[in-house]
């Protein structure tokens, strides 16, 4: 069967062959209209239009002169004695009952289908076959169904209550956890998110007292509550040694550890390159994640946009730990009044200090101190000052540069007070961008672009600011960056638990 689709035939040929293959048009009724033929008239007609005979031109011969008796034309004459003869033959051609061809039976009326152009209110889409249309329909439906499916199993995990989530909470000696607390920093420092989730699992819907009915098992460690430094930030150096000998308590004294090699058990690194365990990006590559939990799932602060030996584990990426009380006391976001253009307010070297080979921040936070320092537009400090969130209050962009790693706390105070985040951390990846979109609600400056950030700054703020900050100012993007006592609809806690729950329906669907 002949298709208008497929044919690379001259298009009227096509038609014509078409329409006398199909001759019942009542099924095309948008095609052409004319009078069918008779049976032995359309047969005959098939046989003369054959494809092997589509070279020869299809235009009908004119009619007989009237004052001739003969009205029958010879198709067939060649000779000298009829110089308007066609020149090619038609010897090839089978006979046609002549009756066809009389204008008594009609011949020019039925064969104008041959010439009668298609109507131009007609929509080229129109010639297409009932069965195309037919696979053009189940199509929209297979599409429809699928992305229908896709919806409703979002909007299930958006609505969770995570009744199908078992997670098993280990109940290790104090030592390993409770014990750090007696310095009040362990649970509000920067690096807190490792209690905080502890706590907020503790009392939330997916956790389970029978190990047997477990899909996960939370190992809850602190190892960033050692702050014996002299810069007073969180030591390190003991963090792998008290991992392990959590692991090799669990896996004596429960199966489960050994049962799946450790990886559907879970653990927190919240500090700065996150599973490798230090401060330094170059020791903390050399070193890698420690082989015993290279199966694990990690929750930890780090993540960047190249292959890293830090993120070479099954992770989810978490925000570094603000205090929601912090954030709660100052004015709404979208009535504050911000009098101050740009901000930021940290350790900045105006001489950077070489520490075998590494310059902190890149010397990006150098370069913001040169360029910027003494500028009007920006209120830049150096000193550390316990109301600088109140500043951010009042500010309408903050910046937000890396330190010794990409991630900053700054970026979710940014957030959570309303200042538009300037990031400014080259490949630097942000945690639920299904919730908080980053673009939409940030800025991102290159690290090599330091010189051009008054212009950007200027040029944002003459143009969509309001967009942005409308956007910011979303209740659902500050609450999915906090970490709460309890696990709360849309907070960080619970964006945990839906990636958690994303990863056991993946399992079960391999399985």
């Amino acid at each position: 069967m002949y298709s208008l689709l497929s044919l690379a035939s001259p298009f009227p040929t096509v038609l014509f062959h078409y329409l006398i293959i199909h001759p019942p048009l009542e099924h095309h009724p948008n095609l052409l209209y004319y009078q069918p033929l008779s049976t032995n008239a359309h047969h005959q007609l098939l046989q003369a239009t054959t494809p092997s005979h589509f070279p020869i031109s299809l235009k009908p011969p004119p009619p007989p002169k009237k004052k001739k008796k003969n009205t029958h034309l010879h198709f067939h004459s060649t000779s000298n004695n009829n110089p308007k003869a066609p020149s090619h033959s038609f010897k090839s051609l089978p006979k046609i009952n002549m009756s066809l061809q009389t204008p008594t039976n009609n011949y020019h009326k039925k064969m104008k289908l041959l010439h009668r152009p298609i109507r131009t209110n007609i929509p080229e889409r129109s010639l297409l076959s009932i069965k195309n249309l037919r696979w053009l329909l189940l199509l929209w439906f297979s599409l429809s169904l699928f992305f229908l499916l896709i919806s409703l199993s979002t909007t299930t995990t958006k609505n969770s209550n995570f009744s199908s989530l078992r997670i098993y909470i280990y109940d290790l000696p104090s030592t390993y956890n409770s014990d750090w607390l007696s310095n009040p920093r362990c649970a509000t420092h920067l690096f807190a998110s490792e209690v905080a989730i502890h706590r907020a699992l503790l009392r939330s819907p997916a956790r389970t007292t029978d190990p047997s009915q477990a899909d996960f098992f939370f190992v809850p460690v602190y190892v960033s509550c050692n702050f014996s430094t002299l810069n007073g930030f969180p030591a390190l150096g003991h963090a792998r040694g008290l991992l392990y000998s959590a692991v090799h308590r669990i896996s004596s004294d429960m199966p489960y550890w050994n049962r799946s090699r450790g990886s559907d058990h879970v653990f927190v690194a919240s500090h700065d390159f996150g599973a490798c365990f230090h401060a330094m990006e170059d020791v903390a590559m050399a070193a890698g994640v420690p082989e015993f939990m290279r199966n694990s799932i990690v929750l930890q602060t780090f993540g960047v946009t190249r292959p890293h030996t830090c993120q070479n584990v099954e992770h989810v990426l978490i925000p570094p730990y603000v205090s929601p009380e912090s954030v709660r006391s100052t004015s709404d976001p979208a009535t504050a009044e911000r009098d101050i253009f740009a901000f930021f307010r940290g350790k900045m070297e105006v001489h950077p200090k070489n520490v075998s080979g590494r310059f902190y921040s890149k010397r990006v936070r150098t370069e913001i101190w040169r360029r910027y320092g003494n500028d009007g537009r920006f209120y830049v400090k150096r000193k550390r000052y316990d109301g600088y969130r109140l500043e951010i209050g009042r500010s309408t962009f903050c910046l937000c540069p890396l330190g010794w790693a990409p991630w900053s706390p700054r970026l979710v105070e940014a957030v959570a007070l309303g200042c538009v985040p300037v990031i400014i951390a080259d490949g630097i990846r942000l945690p639920f961008p299904e919730t908080v979109r980053w673009p939409e609600i940030s800025l991102s400056v290159s690290e090599s672009d330091i010189g051009s950030l008054a212009h950007v700054l200027e040029h944002v703020a003459a143009t969509n600011l309001s967009v942005i900050q409308r956007n910011l100012w979303d209740p659902a993007v500050r609450r999915a960056l906090m970490f709460n006592e309890e696990v709360q609809y849309g907070d960080a806690t619970w964006h945990v638990l839906v990636a958690l729950e994303g990863k056991l329906r993946r399992r079960r669907m391999s399985d």
